[in-house]
């Protein structure tokens, strides 16, 4: 993740600490980097210095492969940047937390990426905070492996570099292009893959001194001339891109996949194998590419079955990465096909007094309206309380935003589980409240253990991984609705009784 030179807003106090957070992030101390960030932060009163911190700090955070601190970290910087326009900002925010959001939720991170790009483009002219963030949105499309986005981004974020007049090194990724040469040769195309090596060696090597790119731009240049050789191509490798110091997973990664090549280039096989001695992060350049070079490695000492099954390997490995990325796409469509269905079925909802902005239900003022309408109809009714279990643990783990998505479809369900003609609201926090008109309660009882399951049932994987969701939900009869306080007290008593029951946690 890239760190501008500019800054946002008056951090002419601050001037100095973030020119060393650029100097530290340039050595590859991505700690001390972290350091200073926060030093800034504690210290700044300026929403707009907080929040430029922050975004430094989020950065090196992912470098070191820290990404359980980030969360917490993401709340606070959109808290701060609430009320203020900054499109630059609130961009880079997005496309940060859309790859801290991949790990667990592709469709929390198409959602974010989605948003960083609207307001990346409403920004007039380029600047360099805008060429910073569209930097960092092309590295997550790159690491998803939408490399057809990637690539496009990140030309767009040099030319827009070089136009500023910024140093060439500081905006160039080679590793766009290297990330998408190997995933070509994992499913079988070696020729398709070695063109793309050599455009990345001709091409970043006109435009600037690889020694000038960034620390991890410049192993993935130098990964790209030791993948040729392994390949048995031609190609010039400058040792010094691999001698830079930098902390983290990725920088690890490709000194052990550097290595192994250049063992196999060197006539020394079985060296190369004893290199490879653990897997890769899947974002460095996929998860089969060790199988890949493995592969190599026994083909070059001529044991061509075991070459054969370690390419299998990288097959299933890379056809496997793409099932997974399917199948997390599918339940992101799936979810918002549900809160679109919700959207629909409360636009007769029209005044939005009357309706939750989050979750898009009535609201409690809406509440209250209709129960007041039953009381003028006679009509009795059954009312739940709907409880969400332990919903301060996804909070605490993944941070609000996730939280509110995870309300989100909570509601969508809770919509599309109840009766025609039942009404569901919004009561307040992790809180619902179910009306079902007409309704006895060993019906109502019924009801509620099947919006329980299709709670339970709900694939929350996708959206806050290992962290089950559910809820619990207590009955009470409305017989007299002047009596409304007392009927919800007695669900609220008969929801708590449950929990307890089933040692559920409030909230």
């Amino acid at each position: 993740m890239h760190i501008p030179e500019t800054e946002v807003g008056p951090v002419e106090d601050f001037a100095e600490h973030f020119d060393r957070i650029r100097s530290l992030a340039r050595d590859g101390d991505n700690a001390g980097a972290i350091e200073e960030a926060d030093r800034i932060a504690a210290a700044a009163t300026d929403p707009l210095v907080i929040c430029r911190a922050l975004v430094l700090k989020l950065g090196r955070l992912f470098n070191l492969g820290r990404t359980q601190q980030c969360p917490a970290v993401l709340d606070w910087a959109f808290e701060v940047l609430s009320d203020r326009r900054a499109p630059a900002l609130r961009g880079h925010l997005h496309a940060l937390a859309g790859i801290i959001a991949a790990a667990d939720s592709l469709e929390r991170c198409v959602r974010h990426l989605v948003q960083a790009e609207r307001e990346l483009d409403s920004e007039r002219g380029p600047t360099e905070d805008i060429v910073v963030a569209r930097h960092d949105l092309a590295v997550t499309y790159s690491y998803l492996g939408f490399h057809a986005q990637a690539a496009p981004l990140a030309e767009r974020c040099y030319r827009a570099g070089q136009a500023l007049g910024l140093p060439s090194g500081d905006h160039a990724l080679p590793e766009v292009a290297v990330r998408w040469a190997v995933s070509l040769d994992h499913l079988g195309d070696a020729e398709g893959c070695a063109d793309m090596l050599r455009w990345v060696l001709e091409t970043w090597g006109e435009r600037t001194d690889p020694r000038r790119l960034w620390p991890a731009e410049q192993y993935y240049y130098g990964y790209a001339a030791m993948r040729l050789r392994a390949l048995g191509e031609p190609a010039e490798v400058n040792p010094v891109l691999f001698s830079v110091e930098e902390q983290g997973w990725e920088v690890a990664d490709l000194r052990m996949l550097a290595g192994a090549c250049e063992s196999i280039a060197a006539g020394d096989p079985t060296g190369a194998l004893r290199r490879l001695d653990r897997p890769t992060h899947p974002y460095t350049l996929g998860t089969a590419e060790p199988h890949r070079v493995r592969a190599l490695a026994h083909a070059a000492a001529g044991d061509h079955r075991s070459a054969r099954e370690a390419d299998r390997e990288a097959t299933r490995a890379a056809t496997s990465d793409t099932g997974r990325l399917r199948d997390r796409l599918v339940d992101g469509t799936r979810t918002q096909l549900d809160h679109e269905a919700l959207r629909r079925t409360v636009e007769q909802y029209a005044s939005e007094a009357l309706t939750d902005p989050l979750t898009g239900l009535p609201n409690r003022r809406h509440f209250d309206r209709y129960v007041a309408r039953l009381a003028e109809d006679g009509v009795d009714a059954a009312i739940g309380v709907i409880d969400l279990d332990g919903f301060k643990t996804v909070n605490t783990v993944y941070g609000h935003l996730s939280g509110d998505l995870v309300l989100q479809r909570v509601a969508a369900i809770l919509a599309r589980t109840l009766r025609q003609g039942d009404f569901v609201a919004r009561y307040g926090g992790d809180e619902f409240v179910a009306v079902l008109p007409r309704t006895e309660l060993p019906d109502a009882h019924r009801i509620g253990a099947r919006i329980a399951s299709a709670v339970a049932d709900g694939d929350w994987d996708a959206l806050v991984a290992g962290t089950p969701v559910s809820v619990t939900i207590g009955w009470a009869d409305l017989t007299d609705p002047l009596g409304l306080p007392g009927t919800l007290e007695s669900a609220d008593r008969a929801m708590l009784s449950r929990k307890r029951l089933a040692g559920s946690p409030r909230g």
